[in-house]
């Protein structure tokens, strides 16, 4: 396993929470709810944080069984756990309820320091326990408040953990809440050892995924590893694919069908209708499932002028090259002709990535937004009619939706050797032209991977995208 890199915000949420159990006499017990998607690192991060913390701890992780047996490894846990008082509190035989389970805990915990609860998969014990909330809750209010105990509660059930402190639910205002995202470019760069280029083609694979990256060999180029992992069938970057499509779409036929459309690079409704074949009613449903699952982001133009124009693109890096080309691939992999497949993310690389990069470029400058560069900004997107006449890669302005100013106008031209030049900014002015809004002292902005060779415009490279993430933490 590689060293750990990154996630220095989340630690310092965590370092707090765990603080603050020693700053209230009452009532120190606090509790977190960590969520995420599957293989982001959030377990991994946990780990460290109690590595880190030094303090005595319980780490139970639910394995989706019947409560009796998540009940019997819970007690084999806390007794073997570093709790102070675990052994007198385990009791020979595991208790029959949560109730039961949970005042067993309490009695193991220390109350002349802090401690460290860490409950993990928390979706799996919500289902098979409909109790479980409400003994959570009693348990908190009555136990675990009193004490100095951080408890972290885990799961990567979006859904399902952001019901639990929702309106109505019995752990309600009870905890903090904490989402993991994947790991970002920078942290990329610096845990493979690449150039800053070279970072943002792996971010675009892998999605910052922590499994996946953790097979990539340091300082390795894009086809060096691609060379390997596509030809394993075992592969992280393949196997990863079909087991988040399962855990976030377990039953939504009709909504597969449709994100392999929108994977395979169709962007309005009726394209994805047409390439999908489902009628508009089953269509809309699915769209609206994706995107409330946060599996499929919806983007509209941004401009002075509202627009209807919407279109549709794969939210997640990584399932976005998964479906691009790894899931249709997967019929040559099982025949041993992963090579056949590496050839056609070679003759597809450069045009995919032109259009996979230009979201992560747009976060990259809304990160960057300060004193003197996009200052004013308060939304980064992009521009286009129903004809394409023009699609204007960035558009930033002083807010989402129907903006009032717009503070840039952009082009992204991330080819491997040829710079952006006069015809790229003469296209450029004539994009301004054309965008509601646009004057021609909107200021211009150039991006590219391969440098920009014109005056005029305010030029970006790979490595000031990076410095967007590093900046922030």
């Amino acid at each position: 396993m590689r060293s750990f890199v990154g996630r220095t915000a989340e630690l310092d949420v965590l370092d707090r929470l765990l603080a603050r159990t020693a700053e209230d006499a009452d009532r120190p017990g606090r509790a977190v709810l960590v969520r995420g998607r599957r293989r982001v690192g959030k377990s991994r991060l946990v780990e460290e944080f109690v590595d880190r913390a030094g303090v005595p701890s319980l780490f139970f992780t639910a394995a989706g069984g019947p409560p009796a047996t998540d009940l019997a490894d819970f007690t084999a846990e806390l007794s073997a756990s570093d709790l102070p008082d675990a052994s007198a509190a385990t009791p020979s035989e595991p208790p029959a309820t949560w109730t039961d389970a949970f005042q067993m805990l309490a009695a193991a915990l220390p109350t002349d320091r802090p401690s460290v609860v860490v409950l993990d998969e928390m979706p799996s014990l919500v289902r098979a326990d409909p109790s479980f909330e409400g003994a959570l809750q009693r348990a908190f209010d009555r136990l675990f408040s009193r004490l100095p105990v951080l408890l972290v509660l885990v799961g990567s059930d979006l859904a399902t953990m952001e019901q639990i402190n929702t309106y109505g639910r019995p752990f309600f205002q009870r905890a903090a809440e904490m989402v993991v995202p994947p790991l970002n470019p920078a942290d990329v760069a610096e845990l493979l050892s690449l150039g800053p280029a070279e970072a943002l083609d792996a971010y675009l694979v892998t999605g910052g995924l922590p499994l996946v990256l953790d097979a990539w060999p340091s300082g390795a180029d894009l086809w060096a590893y691609l060379g390997e992992a596509l030809t394993d069938a075992t592969s992280a970057l393949i196997v990863s694919g079909e087991r988040s499509l399962a855990a976030e779409l377990p039953t939504e036929a009709q909504a597969r069908t449709v994100l392999r459309a929108v994977g395979h690079g169709e962007r309005t409704f009726t394209t994805i209708g047409r390439a999908s074949g489902l009628p508009t009613a089953s269509l809309k449903r699915a769209l609206d499932l994706l995107i409330a699952r946060r599996v499929v982001a919806a983007d509209t133009p941004l401009s002075t002028r509202p627009s209807k124009e919407k279109r549709y693109r794969v939210d997640d890096p990584y399932l976005r090259f998964w479906l691009h080309f790894v899931g249709p691939g997967i019929p040559l992999i099982e025949r041993g002709r992963g090579d056949q497949l590496l050839e056609r993310v070679r003759n597809g690389w450069t045009s995919w990535r032109g259009r996979a990069v230009a979201p992560l470029i747009r976060e990259a400058l809304w990160r960057s937004v300060g004193p003197g560069l996009f200052e004013h900004t308060g939304a980064v997107g992009g521009y286009w009619t129903r004809t394409n006449d023009p699609e204007i890669d960035l558009v930033g302005a002083d807010r989402p939706g129907v903006a009032k100013t717009l503070t840039f106008v952009g082009s992204v031209k991330w080819l491997e050797h040829r710079a952006f030049d006069h015809r790229d900014l003469a296209r450029l002015h004539r994009h301004r032209d054309q965008l509601p809004g646009a004057t021609e002292d909107t200021p211009l902005v150039a991006v590219s991977r391969s440098g920009v060779d014109v005056d005029g415009v305010t030029a970006i490279g790979p490595a000031d995208l990076l410095r967007a993430w590093t900046a922030s933490v």
